[in-house]
């Protein structure tokens, strides 16, 4: 089963602080909330005191007449260009190939100087006013020339360089960089070219055997392996660009009148234990690793995202009810055992680990309902 890239933290998130060997923090209080339910304490004193049935947690299990107001999500249209593949990408991709198993010591093109529509490998530093800036030093980068990556003149200034050859660039930054240390700012870049990446016409068999690529043994074959997988790439992102528009349509015309609490909660609690199991992979905390990343403080994050995710989901699972898209046991377990296999699990127990079932139901019906309204969806270029 094809997946879908999905706009919700929930499956994501489960998935994360499995994968991170979450089984002991849910023993210790939070098992609850990563399988996709919430404790009292977390639901909080008036969900306590309420003498009402508590809303359930899950999106099958919800009334969603009561909290969503669908619109005519069947005649949805929307324009969206696919991108063309243009032969100067399709020769720094292939020089990007070639650029793995290439090296100043061995392959690397030493004996002319940097052209127009070359990949090369660089280091730099910018200063301002004779002091290193942050974010404008770099070694071993690679660099397309011509590809406008960097602030104008930075490319041009190369072209005639020869490689082991150190120059200085006197440059100006936009006044609109985006920075505001930077904005308008003169700076001199010291860049030394350190070696030129053999391209489409001189690349060896030798370099394109090194790639190992099946079926891929000269530079003719490799340059049709690249082009076949840009446009691989392509299509993806044009289909991908295609389900964004229309998820952004459909939002736009339906309205959530209000999440359940529980449900909420629940969310925002997965969220939370996604972003802390993300920053432990970079050795920080939570509130460090969004502040640093996102330039907020974690709650605000938390609520800022997942109120808008989980909105989402009740407006698919109103379609799914509506439309009959919703997914049986029959079909759940099918599924499982489907993903079990494609993971290589032994059992679908194992596959799942501490996620709870219904997690994963909520994924294939949004799946489910994405095809449906990509289906029923004008799509023009």
């Amino acid at each position: 089963m094809k997946k879908k890239l999905l706009a919700t933290l929930i499956l994501s998130a489960a998935l994360m602080l499995a994968a991170c060997g979450s089984d002991t923090g849910a023993q210790q209080g939070t098992e609850n909330s990563a399988n996709g339910e919430v404790s009292s304490e977390e639901s909080g004193d008036a969900t306590k005191e309420s003498e009402e049935a508590p809303v359930p947690v899950y999106l099958k299990d919800m009334d969603m007449d009561k909290y969503v107001t669908l619109g005519d999500y069947k005649e949805i249209t929307v324009e969206v260009k696919k991108a063309e593949l243009a032969e100067e990408d399709i020769k720094w991709e292939f020089a990007k190939f070639v650029a793995n198993v290439v090296t100043k010591e061995s392959g690397a093109i030493l004996d002319r100087p940097v052209a127009i529509g070359d990949l090369i490998n660089i280091d730099f530093a910018g200063y301002k006013d004779g002091v290193a800036f942050d974010g404008g030093t770099a070694v071993d980068y690679q660099l397309a020339i011509g590809s406008g990556q960097f602030i104008d003149g930075f490319e041009t200034g190369l072209v005639g360089v020869k490689p082991g050859e150190t120059v200085d660039l006197n440059l100006k930054f936009p006044e609109n960089y985006g920075n505001e240390e930077l904005n308008g700012a003169p700076v001199v870049f010291t860049v030394t070219v350190n070696y030129i990446i053999p391209g489409t016409e001189e690349a060896t068999d030798d370099i394109v055997q090194a790639l190992a690529i099946e079926g891929v043994t000269n530079s003719e074959q490799l340059y049709k392996y690249v082009e076949e997988e840009g446009l691989k790439a392509i299509e993806n992102q044009y289909q991908s660009n295609i389900e964004n528009a229309i998820l952004t349509k459909f939002i736009e015309g339906c309205t959530v009148k209000e999440i359940p609490a529980d449900r909420l909660a629940a969310d925002k609690a997965q969220t939370r234990g996604n972003l802390e199991s993300q920053a432990a992979s970079y050795g920080m905390d939570a509130e460090l690793y969004v502040k640093y990343f996102y330039g907020m403080e974690l709650e605000a994050f938390v609520d800022a995202y997942t109120e808008p995710v989980t909105k989402q989901l009740m407006a698919m699972q109103a379609v799914a009810n509506k439309e009959g898209l919703g997914i049986t046991d029959e079909e759940l377990n099918s599924m499982l055992e489907e993903y079990a296999t494609a993971a290589g699990a032994s059992s679908v127990d194992e596959f799942r680990g501490n996620i709870n079932i219904e997690t994963y139901r909520e994924y294939f019906m949004y799946d489910k309902v994405l095809n449906f309204l990509v289906e029923n969806a004008t799509i023009t270029n």
